[in-house]
């Protein structure tokens, strides 16, 4: 979650003016100034850097870390089912069929 937090303070800092110094996982979305109206703004925003697309249910996020982990859910969920659908499995280097050729 480092890595999707850290991504989260960049957007929070850029796009609503604060300090990132000041945003923990535990601070409250309200404390930063961040109605249910910014939270839907958020998630757009979200949406755009994270390549991710979000449910049309709604989500109740009270703090950052929850919507770091809400992140985290949708990318597991949208990633993990893409690379299963498109992903195989790749033969050893030096394997004959990584080389194309056929066993003898």
């Amino acid at each position: 979650m480092n890595a999707t937090f850290d991504r989260l303070c960049a957007i929070l800092a850029k796009d609503y003016k604060l300090d990132p110094v000041l945003i923990r996982t535990d601070t409250p979305l309200e404390s930063l100034g961040i109605d249910s109206l910014g939270v839907a703004d958020l998630l757009f925003n979200v949406e755009d850097e994270f390549r991710i697309t979000l449910p049309p249910e709604p989500v109740n996020l009270l703090t950052v870390g929850d919507v770091a982990q809400y992140i985290d859910s949708l990318v597991a969920a949208q990633c993990g089912n893409a690379q299963q659908a498109t992903a195989a499995t790749p033969a050893p280097i030096g394997s004959a069929a990584a080389s194309g050729a056929t066993p003898s």
